[in-house]
């Protein structure tokens, strides 16, 4: 029962951590990526719908992203759908292909961006923290029905204890890596 819920929590703690990487990932550092317009979507057929769904999102040079969308009469509508999520993107739209030129980001952005990097970071913490208390709360709710020992629930929140640090430090690493990322000019 106890390897039941370690299981568990490790499951969702590495949800949390594997939404974290997705969160960063749309974080703009200076470089062109073809994550920053995952978040983007575009009204195609009065459907709210995915760049990633509608076109080919490349970043062939370092300071350049281009969308293809496969369907070219949705070309104005990607264009536009780009324009309004406020990304600081001047799309130029050549008929087949709309280019994305990512200019370099300024000190005082860079700064933004450490911040809001630690923000999701201490987010994903306090869901660590979360499923620590709940599993703590169960293994407690177990020792009280009979269904485990009381050593069995001390080792069990020990275990859980183990695992959210060695997570907090997965996240920290994480975060390390990206605020680099984005500080490097």
């Amino acid at each position: 029962m106890v390897n039941e819920m370690m299981q568990r929590a490790e499951e969702k703690m590495n949800k949390a951590l594997e939404n974290l990487s997705g969160s960063l990932n749309t974080l703009r550092a200076g470089r062109a990526n073809a994550h920053i317009l995952d978040k983007v979507t575009v009204d195609y057929y009065g459907a709210p719908t995915a760049i990633n769904q509608l076109a080919t999102v490349a970043a062939p040079e370092a300071r350049l992203i281009t969308v293809q969308p496969y369907d070219t009469t949705a070309l104005p509508a990607i264009e536009k759908a780009i324009l309004t999520a406020d990304l600081g993107f001047n799309p130029s739209n050549d008929g087949k292909i709309i280019r994305l030129a990512v200019p370099q980001l300024t000190e005082e952005r860079r700064k933004e961006l450490v911040k809001l990097t630690k923000k999701y970071g201490e987010e994903c913490k306090v869901a660590m923290r979360n499923i620590r208390r709940k599993s703590d709360q169960k293994l407690k709710t177990a020792q009280k029905d009979g269904d485990i020992s009381e050593d069995e629930m001390h080792d069990g929140q020990n275990s859980v204890q183990k695992l959210t640090d060695k997570k907090i430090k997965e996240i920290d690493a994480v975060l390390k890596a990206k605020e680099e990322e984005i500080l490097a000019v």
